[in-house]
């Protein structure tokens, strides 16, 4: 199948790179100019680097970078099977260019759009005939992310959503399919991790070092909260919070905070803009966490119960099944467990009741419990399970 991919930035770069890597010839779509060809520099300086590391010989990666054609033309999309976009996430102009790509390809070909915001239904709907149309989600870097999210709009026809996901997984990914809801799984599910974090400082509770190192040191995740939220840029993960936020009328459990909008309305982004957070800047000196273990306990305990809570909506609302949900917290954001396993372990009585003293606290509709996990307790269920010790 030979596969078209419209933009060239980071993200259609990369997927580029992968399903050239996989054997399929690629046409790159760019209207820049100078865009298209940095995007083909950085293809080949991956390549090239990938082979000094011997993962792949001199001449597979040559072989690699000649199977991606880079172009201007779209009209040179009309013999691909799949079309992708990886464009600015702006509704109306990426209908506009699904308008136009329909009218250039073959009646089968698939279009796909990479979304990580938007309704794929309300994309699909651009088209003549939306039911050849499915988001395919990469994170980024592509080449390097494992996980990938499937998703089918309303009108995808019965099977396609399969037969992607079967060819994502023949490019060496794992894909995971998931209903089309805001957020889908990731970015949906994930937002606690910010959230929460945050209401935890504005309370005055902890400071960023120490909420950070509770969630590293103890939690086992690979960054804390506000390192990562610097590091994605505020202007990034500000964005689709309110996008959540917005895309679920308003639940107050993706609310924003103005700690971040603040941040983001200054121009203060993070490691990209020298300060968020933290401060960037050459010689600046860092804040030193406070070691206190029962207020680490406190802080980690909170912010898992809501991630946790989170997963387990989803999996209530069948957003995504059971095992598709723990790989994508575990591939799509390197958490150290998968969420449902997690509250297995911790037990659920205890989840329920850590979130039900949030509640009584503050009585706030952000800290209300999943009617699945108040129903699990009750006939003392677990997710998966529990690997029973035989004492001899």
């Amino acid at each position: 199948m030979i596969i078209g991919i419209i933009g060239s930035g980071a993200m259609g770069a990369g997927i580029a790179q992968v399903v050239a890597t996989a054997g399929h010839t690629v046409r790159l779509l760019d209207q820049n100019t100078q865009a298209l060809q940095r995007a083909g520099q950085s293809i080949q300086n991956n390549l090239n680097k990938l082979a000094e590391k011997g993962k792949l010989t001199v001449e597979a990666a040559a072989e690699v970078f000649n199977r991606l054609h880079l172009t201007e033309d779209i009209g040179t999309f009309n013999d691909c099977g799949l079309v992708l976009e990886a464009i600015v996430e702006d509704l109306g102009v990426k209908q506009q260019l699904f308008r136009e790509v329909e009218m250039l390809v073959a009646e089968d070909c698939i279009l796909a759009s990479n979304t990580s915001s938007l309704s794929i239904a309300s994309i699909a709907a651009a088209c003549q005939k939306p039911e050849r149309f499915v988001g395919i989600h990469f994170f980024n870097p592509a080449p390097l992310m494992q996980l990938v999210e499937v998703i089918p709009a309303v009108q995808t026809r019965p099977g396609l959503a399969e037969q992607v996901r079967d060819l994502v997984q023949s490019w060496g990914k794992l894909p995971v399919l998931t209903k089309d809801t805001p957020g889908f799984i990731v970015n949906r599910v994930a937002r606690p991790f910010y959230g929460e974090a945050i209401r935890i400082l504005e309370e005055g509770i902890a400071d960023i070092a120490t909420i950070d190192c509770a969630m590293t040191e103890l939690g086992g995740f690979r960054m804390g909260p506000f390192a990562l939220m610097d590091f994605i840029g505020h202007d990034v993960n500000y964005r689709v919070t309110e996008s959540v936020f917005t895309s679920f009328f308003f639940d107050p459990r993706y609310k924003p905070s103005f700690t971040q909008k603040r941040l983001f309305e200054a121009g203060y982004y993070g490691r990209k803009s020298g300060r968020g957070f933290y401060n960037y800047a050459e010689g600046a000196v860092q804040p030193e966490p406070t070691r206190d273990e029962a207020l680490s306990r406190r802080i980690l305990n909170r912010v898992l119960a809501m991630l946790i809570n989170e997963a387990v909506d989803a999996l209530a609302l069948n957003v995504a099944s059971k095992q598709d949900l723990e790989l994508a917290m575990t591939k799509g954001v390197n958490y150290p467990k998968g969420l449902l396993a997690w509250a297995d372990e911790l037990g659920l009585p205890a989840v329920l009741t850590t979130l039900d003293e949030l509640y009584d606290e503050y009585h706030e509709d952000r800290y209300r419990a999943s009617a699945l996990l108040r129903r699990m307790v009750r006939q003392n269920q677990t997710f998966f399970q529990q690997e029973t010790v035989a004492h001899g």
